[in-house]
């Protein structure tokens, strides 16, 4: 199917998806009830069957409309293309800004334009992604003020610091010149939030792998593959878990050979 038939379906579907709700009288309450366990399951767009119906009904619910902003990125995850993934990250940036907007002392709200931002990262420009770094910081920022117990927040904040410490001196001058002076972060700081996101919520593997990862980063290599083995040991349960697995293993393999109990475990 062509790009525009595409679209053209799509539009359609969601014009019968909300016909079909509104003839069916039915509540925001209970079509918000009929997705949340199909968003449970990760099954995104029958999620949206319910939640954009619902939203259409009420356009200023801010936990409806993370909601929607969750589904598309998960949508974005199992996105082969790169421009696909983009057009999809965006959806889920309008919905994630909308909420932010409405709801300014909502946590998880203000939350949500910094994951659907970090998602995208890897996907846009050097230039886009110099734009987006304060976007995130400052998202991530007001999080913490509001809820300084949100793992999520932390973990963000400590990916953020990474890659920022991993720039080295020449790119980073370069890039002032192209598009303007990059914070300046240190792995220890990438460190310190990981270790708080582990201490409010140890049972999330991306927090064992990320923390892992800045280890590696940090040449201590020990405790990077303990805490990479801890991430791979535990169940995938969220969306980007197997993800987060690859980047792992490939982050085992690169220490060198891991032992045959993380091997078995894999």
């Amino acid at each position: 199917m062509n790009p525009t038939r595409f679209c053209v379906f799509l539009l359609l579907a969601v014009a019968l998806c909300l016909s079909t709700a509104a003839a069916r009288g039915e509540s925001v309450d209970s079509l918000i009830a009929k997705g949340d366990p199909l968003d449970q399951r990760l099954q995104a767009n029958e999620a949206l069957e319910y939640y954009l119906p619902a939203l259409k009904l009420d356009p200023d619910n801010v936990a409806l409309l993370g909601r929607i902003a969750r589904q598309y990125r998960h949508l974005m995850s199992d996105a082969s293309d790169k421009k696909e993934k983009l057009r999809l990250g965006h959806i889920s940036l309008e919905y994630a800004k909308k909420a932010a907007d409405l709801a300014p002392n909502n946590a998880e709200a203000q939350l949500s334009p910094a994951i659907s931002y970090g998602k995208m990262l890897p996907y846009m420009s050097s230039g886009d992604q110099v734009d987006t770094s304060p976007r995130i910081k400052a998202a991530v920022d007001r999080t913490l003020q509001l809820d300084p117990q949100n793992d999520n927040a932390w973990h963000i904040l400590g990916r953020w610091n990474r890659v920022l410490a991993d720039i080295s001196g020449l790119k980073r001058m370069l890039a002032g010149v192209v598009y303007g002076q990059l914070p300046t972060t240190s792995n220890e700081e990438a460190e310190r939030c990981l270790k708080k996101a582990i201490s409010l919520n140890p049972n999330r593997l991306m927090h064992s792998i990320e923390l892992g990862h800045i280890y590696v980063q940090m040449g201590r290599k020990e405790e990077a593959r303990k805490y990479l083995e801890q991430g791979l040991s535990m169940p995938a349960k969220e969306k980007g878990d197997p993800e987060m697995k690859a980047v792992g293993r490939a982050l085992l393999e690169q220490l060198g050979n891991s032992s045959p109990a993380s091997t078995a475990r894999r």
